[in-house]
């Protein structure tokens, strides 16, 4: 049984059949995980992952799912690190699954240095703006701004932590392709695969998928777009897929 605190709720991993716990004021995840769950390419039977940035450990669970690896989430903030270790004791999924309470950072000296077959990174997507514009609430605060949290640190630490041949996979925004790829490159990760998500279509796309590999040689692929609504507001038949498994 789980104990929930504060305004909690217990909320559904439909295609997953797994359950999370969520909260409206300090975090709840966006469609922007799910894709990046599902996105990267992971090893069925066995292996190392990470996943840096982990908020709630949402793509930890969502992982969970498709491979047999042995998977580790890494949260800065305290209270969703506690979300996330209650999440994955819910599901039983302990033997398999665990958090770290930390600084992403700090990882590659605390865990060691190429020890993971893949890296995946929901980070702070906006640039810190100025005191007067930041949300007052420091956990959306953090979890959205680059204030405990670069995207250079992001990618310094995935390279660090991944091993030669590796993959690292982000999910961001469209406006930060240029700054992702100069980053990756600077630390020996070779973008492969970039799919850009659109939330309609005509509409410009709002969510970028990327995926690199360690000391890769050069070949990047654009995957065919993904459209997250149709003309009737509701979810495509791919979106549907990846949140419900249709």
């Amino acid at each position: 049984m789980v104990i929930l605190k504060e305004d909690e709720r217990l909320d559904y991993l439909l295609a997953e059949k797994l359950r999370i716990i969520q909260s409206p004021t300090v975090f709840a995840f966006s469609l922007d995980a799910v894709l990046l769950a599902r996105f990267v390419y992971v090893p069925i039977q066995k292996g190392n992952l990470i996943d840096l940035c982990s908020g709630n450990g949402v793509i930890p669970l969502f992982l969970s799912a498709r491979t047999k690896g042995n998977i580790t989430g890494v949260e800065i903030q305290d209270r969703l690190y506690d979300m996330a270790v209650r999440s994955i004791e819910y599901n039983k999924l302990e033997g398999r699954l665990k958090m770290i309470h930390g600084d992403i950072k700090e990882m590659p000296e605390q865990l060691g240095y190429g020890k993971f077959d893949v890296v995946t990174c929901n980070p702070p997507y906006f640039i810190t703006p100025s005191k007067e514009e930041i949300n007052p609430n420091k956990h959306l605060a953090i979890a959205r701004h680059e204030i405990l949290c670069t995207l250079e640190d992001a990618i310094k630490a995935s390279s660090q932590l991944v091993r030669q041949g590796g993959k690292v996979a982000f999910v961001h925004r469209p406006g930060r392709l240029i700054d992702i790829i100069t980053l990756m490159r600077q630390y020996r990760l070779e973008p492969k695969r970039i799919q850009f998500v659109y939330p309609k279509q005509g509409k410009e796309a709002n969510i970028l998928l990327v995926e690199a590999i360690k000391d890769g040689s050069p070949d990047l692929k654009i995957l065919p777009p993904l459209i997250v609504y149709n003309e009737d507001d509701e979810y495509t038949p791919e979106i549907r897929g990846i949140l419900y498994g249709e």
